[in-house]
């Protein structure tokens, strides 16, 4: 409640000061205006389409993270840095940069098409803003059915209590996202589960060896350690794991 009662102090003059001057001149907010063109579809101003781009950066952040590759990448990488016994290294900086750049790849072909068939023709004022939006939904919604279980899907729909989606592909984004969500979390846990487990014989067979030379002092995971870096180095780690995340989503 104290951030909205801030926000309410700063917002509050702000939207006074606009009907004060709405009042006062009509013409000086004359840049927040909608029109119908002569098909009949409605146009924002350039300014207010600016201002709603400028507030749609903020969703950025939980678009990359929740809309694309990037949360299976990360989970991932988190794991694999947990089962080497690696605290902070690699650290969290490089662990999300390498997923970042990792999803760019992944995504490359549906950015392309959004590009394509939306982005270029609205650049060139071939579309309006509703019809970009509606094309850049359609790669981004193919992208998200190709990687979500059918019943993850399914639970929420249910959950949602919606009787009306014959398909999946006319399942709106706010069933179709949770959905997807639920799946990456699923799927990167089962690939975490795959990349943990020759770690874990590693450190069993090091804390058995111990015992057995009496040496129970010994913590098993100062041991462990470099033979588990080393048997990630030779098996070329890194690239089997890259590579399979790469091609677990089917998108190049």
């Amino acid at each position: 409640m104290r951030w909205l009662q801030v926000l309410l102090l700063l917002v509050g003059p702000l939207l006074a000061g606009w009907a004060f001057a709405a009042e006062s001149n009509p013409l000086a907010i004359s840049a927040i205006t909608l029109t119908t063109d002569g098909e009949g579809q409605q146009e924002y101003s350039v300014s207010l389409q600016i201002l709603l781009i400028m507030t749609a950066l903020g969703f950025i952040p939980a678009f990359v993270m929740l809309m694309t590759s990037f949360t299976r990448i990360i989970i991932v990488f988190s794991i694999l840095r947990q089962a080497l016994g690696l605290q902070q290294t690699p650290s969290n900086q490089i662990l999300l940069g390498l997923a970042m750049f990792l999803t760019i790849f992944v995504m490359a072909p549906v950015f392309e098409r959004i590009n394509q068939e939306a982005l270029q023709p609205y650049m060139n004022e071939q579309l309006s803003a509703q019809d970009a939006l509606a094309r850049a939904e359609v790669p981004i919604r193919a992208f998200m059915l190709a990687q979500t279980r059918e019943t993850d899907l399914e639970l929420f729909i249910r959950i949602a209590k919606r009787t009306d989606i014959e398909s999946p592909e006319s399942t709106p984004l706010s069933i179709l996202i949770p959905a997807f969500v639920t799946s990456e979390l699923k799927t990167a846990f089962q690939i975490g589960f795959m990349i943990f487990i020759p770690f874990l014989i590693v450190d069993v067979v090091v804390a058995s060896v111990l015992m057995s030379m009496g040496m129970m002092m010994l913590s098993p995971l100062i041991i462990s350690l470099p033979f588990k870096i080393m048997l990630f180095v030779l098996v070329d780690g890194w690239t089997l794991i890259i590579g399979t995340l790469a091609n677990s989503f089917g998108t190049l």
